[in-house]
């Protein structure tokens, strides 16, 4: 047993002796500045070889006139066609030439992750993670409000974003090793990386809530995304902590890479928009077009920011993945189609995507759109929006900001977090007690009561004008089976209009990918809908409309859910699934209702009868007309 103990170290401090070593990498030894040798002329090429001891074959690279563009395409067969003769010459040269192009050279730092298990991060993503502005994503909950219904679900932007950044780097790389000649250089990773892992800076308190009900109500005469704010975020975290010289040690080429990191998170910038058919990007040529498909892919939403949240999001609540992105990396391939080059996969992976789409859909009717973590956000919503003029948050040159200003200062909006929730929570302050009181009625599970959800037969215009007209006007739909002794305000219903879809409106985003097969993996073909499957969606857009009321006594309540079926008569929607339940008097009113499947038969049978119960207690036989 004593042969098997490890050695003891002689001469260890108590603080040497429990001290984590270090891990080891093997740094790229003179490295330039700009670590992109694809941009290397003929003697730049040769001064690498003088550097890792290689200068006697330098005149043959200058015969051959080999430039950086050149060097990663060079094999063994070609080092002895230019008269390197000996075997280990040609593959030291061919070791030194390797080092150019694996960003594994340089220390990483190890992450133990739920989702993708051990991280390695590139140090200048350790230095961008170790800022104010991306800790305080720790701060921000992944799913919002979802949380006060999903117990699991207390997972943060933090470690998402982090997720990103690992994916983004593992399918650039995966491209990287099945296509040298799409010429990634280091550059292109680390800064595929970057915005992989920056993409969700500008995200403010309980995440979408903010930007998608918060902002639109507090300042409803600007259009402001949190996109946009990540890239304000982004330049801030940059500026505050002087990243700048810390990146172009790594090897990033400034403002050029900054450029291509915010394109890949929002898209063009404003001053390359508008050139019609021109390359709209600046941050690279339109050779690396399919750069900017990876973090947030606008082409056909197929991204690594998907893959992250997916698992992530379904590991946190509870429910089941059924998309495997490991699959995806794989067969991940890149082809020119129409002049472009973009990501596309194997043809057999197709019903897969489609699973993909399916499994976010899923995602948002289960989880993200659940009827009591809607309403859960609208109250606080409200509580913020009460709150909003008395909360001041310190910003740039002392000057102090609202929480629906803050987002026009970086120093202000980087201490807004969700925290701003307990701060109202606990505070005594006289001026936010009706804000205090909402939320306090959120932690004792006070809410606002859902009447039920319909759809419309055509898509709505949402606005906040008509929003406020459908809450009047339900207000008003007194039940033609005779008015109520309630009086309701308008002020007391609360509309949601909520957009399910495939990520692309009423598109199919399937239609926007490309795949190649197995005999010739260079030619992009489109694989249409019917050549798949006739089971698969005939839509891939609808509108779902719900209704929430704010008082919560009985009598008021069982009056408000009337109203709410007389709205939707009176407004040509579908029948509330509960509408036979909540107003058995009042559905058989309506004769596109009286047929609850709408057209689809019961039991096969030819009978042409349907028994509606009336007032619950007496049977009425309505004789309906099939055409």
């Amino acid at each position: 047993m004593e042969s098997r103990k490890r050695p003891m170290k002689s001469a260890l401090s108590a603080d040497e002796e429990f001290k984590t070593p270090e891990k080891r990498a093997s740094v790229v030894r003179g490295s330039p500045p700009d670590s992109d040798f694809m941009r290397w002329g003929v003697e730049e090429a040769c001064q690498y070889l003088q550097r890792e001891g290689l200068e006697e074959w330098g005149d043959k690279f200058r015969a051959e006139k080999i430039t950086g563009v050149g060097l990663r395409s060079l094999k063994d067969e070609d080092l002895e066609k230019i008269g390197i003769k000996c075997l280990g010459d040609r593959l030291q040269i061919l070791h030194s030439l390797r080092k150019l192009w694996q960003i594994e050279a340089e220390l990483s730092k190890v992450f133990n992750d739920p989702i993708h298990g051990h991280v390695e991060l590139h140090p200048l993503l350790i230095k961008i993670i170790d800022t104010p502005q991306f800790q305080r994503l720790r701060n921000i909950k992944q799913l919002g409000g979802t949380y006060y219904v999903f117990p699991g679900a207390s997972h943060n932007r933090f470690e998402h974003s982090i997720g990103v950044g690992y994916l983004a780097g593992q399918l650039v790389r995966a491209l990287n090793e099945k296509q040298p000649e799409l010429s990634i250089s280091r550059r292109d990773i680390l800064c595929v990386q970057i915005a992989g892992l920056c993409h969700d800076l500008g995200h403010g308190p309980f995440s979408h809530m903010f930007d998608g009900m918060f902002i639109p109500k507090a300042r409803s005469g600007i259009n402001w995304k949190h996109e946009a704010a990540s890239l304000k975020m982004f330049d801030h975290l940059v500026d505050d902590n002087g990243l700048g010289p810390v990146m172009e040690e790594h090897g990033l080429v400034l403002p050029e890479d900054l450029d291509f990191i915010k394109e890949q998170i929002a898209g063009p910038m404003e001053s390359s928009s508008g050139q019609g058919e021109k390359w709209p990007y600046k941050g690279r040529s339109k050779d690396k077009s399919f750069l900017y498909e990876i973090v947030a892919n606008k082409r056909n939403g197929i991204d690594v920011d998907k893959w992250d949240y997916f698992a992530r999001d379904c590991y946190h609540l509870g429910i089941q993945n059924n998309f495997d992105y490991q699959r995806f990396l794989k067969f991940a391939r890149v082809c020119e189609v129409d002049g472009q080059k973009h990501i596309c996969t194997r043809d057999k992976e197709v019903g897969n995507l489609y699973d993909m789409f399916h499994t976010r859909n899923c995602l948002h009717r289960r989880a993200y759109q659940h009827k009591v973590g809607n309403i859960i956000e609208t109250m606080i919503t409200e509580a913020f929006l009460k709150a909003d003029p008395h909360i001041k948050i310190e910003g740039s040159q002392g000057k102090f900001f609202t929480l629906s200003t803050a987002i026009d200062d970086m120093v202000a909006y980087t201490k807004l977090t969700d925290n701003v929730f307990e701060q109202i929570l606990n505070s005594s302050s006289q001026k936010l007690a009706e804000a205090r009181l909402i939320l306090h009625n959120i932690i004792c599970r006070r809410l606002y009561k859902c009447l039920g959800q319909t759809r419309p037969d055509e898509p709505l215009t949402v606005t906040q004008e008509n929003i406020q007209r459908w809450e009047e006007r339900l207000a008003k739909s007194s039940p033609e089976s005779g008015p109520l002794d309630v009086e309701l305000q308008p002020k007391d219903f609360v509309v949601h209009v909520i957009t399910m879809d495939y990520g692309m409106k009423e598109k199919n985003p399937v239609n926007n990918v490309r795949f190649y097969c197995k005999d010739d993996p260079t030619k992009a073909i489109k694989i249409c809908k019917n050549q798949v499957s006739k089971l698969l969606p005939e839509h891939f857009a609808e509108q779902l409309i719900r209704v929430y009321f704010k008082e919560t006594d009985e009598k008021t309540l069982e009056a408000a859910k009337k109203h709410f079926v007389q709205w939707c008569m009176d407004m040509n929607f579908s029948k509330p699934q509960d509408g036979d339940i909540i107003a058995p008097e009042l559905t058989p009113l309506k004769p596109s209702w009286r047929n609850s499947n709408e057209g689809e038969d019961n039991d096969g049978s030819s009978s042409k009868e349907t028994n509606v119960l009336t007032n619950g207690l007496k049977k009425a036989k309505t004789q309906l007309n099939f055409q």
